[in-house]
């Protein structure tokens, strides 16, 4: 099938479930299933696949989002019933003052999801989010935006994440020089897609703080709540894990490390994500439970109480996932690749275009940077460029494959469930900070390229 009746069959998808879930109410977790099922057989999957294929992409999304909302929603659950957020979001009330809430929240973000993942820093930032939201009785997206746009930005565009990362490898550009010119544009971009449309969308949309994942407060009094600095090392012990993990995998890619040695896996594996979330875990269970009196079986039941609420989140966007992953099968990909290859556009346009194409289309911000870089490396090998105009292809590639992510997008439904939005609401906030996040970043390449 050519590329144009599969991308008519993914938009006619796309509107068959926003229809269900937003006019009929069905829920999200039954029309991703339903959808994904009624596309397979449209696209021509083999009927054999079909749900081999739909497992198997559930499964995929399943397995790594289950681990890290799971653990990371035992470890915000145990600093928010210590006491520990509310000290931590007081101590930044403090420090900041309540106007400059949400500049402090988004800064720290952007210091935390330089190492980390953009689903591992928001869950484990969320508790202080909502801490402060509820310190300062304002609305929950001035400060949750700001947030998650911070780890955004740092995962979309800076090494050594494994997008930009991946992207520098197939064209061939500059890794350092490319992790200098992120870390320069990161705030800009920030400020514009976090900050400014944080406090825009936060005056027009109302969203109850007790809706959301962390949102309901611990009415209990807490008599020992922990010191400032317990709090903060216990956020910064997965941050620092993570680091060595990620560290080690910039220094392979210069060619530093050799990943065959025994003390390269070994500390790769302690920095992996999961594991660094569950030695986070089990450190404030003792830090912020046993040393401060609580009893086992009240800890356990404490971290148990954090898994009910997250059922839904996790398996909506294991569905997700799944949409995503069968629109992948369905050979859109490979359409698309084919039919753009030849666009008569400037490089960095068509880079850019492509790479936005494909998000739309199948949902991964992965698969369309790594599909885009490839299409595009042999024309921008076969050019005279800079180094610094490689790293602007490079980075208006990364700003295309986070366009506007969508119902295709399980980080879609993972940012919506966590702050109780519906979908209707997502894609009013969430979906246009990824649009302006993406636009904001093309024009700062571009201006990058024009002038070097």
């Amino acid at each position: 099938m050519s590329a144009g009746p599969l991308l008519g069959i993914a938009a006619g998808a796309v509107a068959l479930l926003l229809v269900m879930v937003i006019v009929f109410r069905v829920h999200a977790f039954l029309t991703l299933i339903a959808v994904s099922l009624i596309t397979a057989f449209v696209t021509g999957i083999p009927a054999d696949q079909i749900v081999p294929t739909m497992v198997s992409s559930f499964g995929s999304t399943l397995g790594a989002v289950a681990l890290l909302v799971g653990l990371g929603a035992m470890l915000g659950k145990l600093v928010e019933h210590s006491g520990g957020a509310k000290v931590l979001a007081d101590r930044m009330i403090e420090v900041f003052g309540e106007r400059r809430a949400p500049l402090a929240l988004g800064v720290a973000s952007l210091l935390m999801g330089f190492p980390m993942f953009f689903d591992a820093g928001l869950i484990v930032m969320l508790p202080i989010v909502f801490a402060v939201a509820r310190r300062l009785g304002g609305p929950i997206l001035l400060y949750a935006i700001p947030t998650a746009a911070a780890f955004s930005v740092m995962h979309v565009f800076s090494p050594p994440h494994p997008g930009p990362v991946t992207a520098s490898e197939l064209y061939n550009a500059n890794l350092g020089l490319l992790l200098l010119v992120s870390l320069i544009i990161a705030p800009l971009l920030w400020w514009v897609s976090g900050y400014l449309w944080g406090k825009f969308t936060a005056k027009h949309t109302d969203i109850k703080l007790s809706d959301a994942l962390f949102g309901q407060s611990n009415d209990d009094e807490v008599t020992n709540p922990p010191k400032v600095s317990t709090v903060i090392s216990i956020l910064l012990l997965p941050l620092v894990l993570i680091f060595l993990n990620t560290g080690l995998n910039f220094l392979r890619s210069l060619g530093v490390a050799d990943p065959d040695q025994t003390w390269f896996k070994i500390a790769s594996a302690l920095g992996n994500t999961p594991v660094a979330l569950l030695i986070s875990v089990f450190v404030a269970l003792i830090v912020l439970g046993r040393s401060r009196g609580e009893e086992s079986s009240a800890l356990e039941k404490i971290v148990d109480s954090s898994l009910g609420p997250i059922c839904s989140v996790v398996l909506i966007t294991g569905a997700g996932g799944m949409f995503g992953g069968v629109l992948r099968a369905s050979g859109i990909g490979d359409a698309l690749s084919a039919s753009l290859g030849d666009l008569g556009l400037p490089v960095i346009v068509a880079a850019y275009l492509v790479a936005v194409i494909m998000r739309l289309a199948q949902g991964s911000a992965t698969v369309a940077l790594v599909t885009a870089a490839g299409l595009m490396a042999p024309a921008v090998a076969a050019a005279d460029y800079s180094a610094l105009q490689i790293v602007a292809i490079t980075l208006a590639t990364a700003a295309g494959s986070v366009f506007a992510g969508h119902v295709n997008d399980s980080g879609f439904w993972l940012v919506g469930r966590l702050l109780g939005m519906d979908v209707k609401t997502t894609l009013k906030t969430w979906t246009m900070q990824q649009a302006i996040e993406s636009v904001a970043g093309f024009i700062l390449a571009v201006v990058i390229f024009a002038i070097f």
